[in-house]
């Protein structure tokens, strides 16, 4: 692709169209590695969780780190 049809792709999704990303200046952050874990944990929530599809453990971890945040911040 071109710039020209990159930038005409992402001003095409309207939560997007203002967007101005600085290629220069960008950097990348790898991901933490993850750590495993056995848990046990209601059905009823795993399910739950399950239903989203595929990522839901993903999802899991968003929650965790969200609650992690939100008492961290509280110190």
């Amino acid at each position: 692709m071109t710039q020209a049809e990159i930038d005409a792709n992402v001003a095409s999704v309207p939560d997007e169209e203002d967007m101005v990303v600085d290629w220069d200046n960008v950097t990348v952050e790898m991901p933490q590695p993850k750590a495993v874990l056995n848990m046990r944990v209601d059905k009823d929530v795993l399910e739950f969780f399950r239903r989203k599809g595929k990522g839901y453990q993903t999802a899991i971890n968003a929650v965790l780190r969200a609650y992690m945040k939100a008492h961290e911040d509280r110190r």
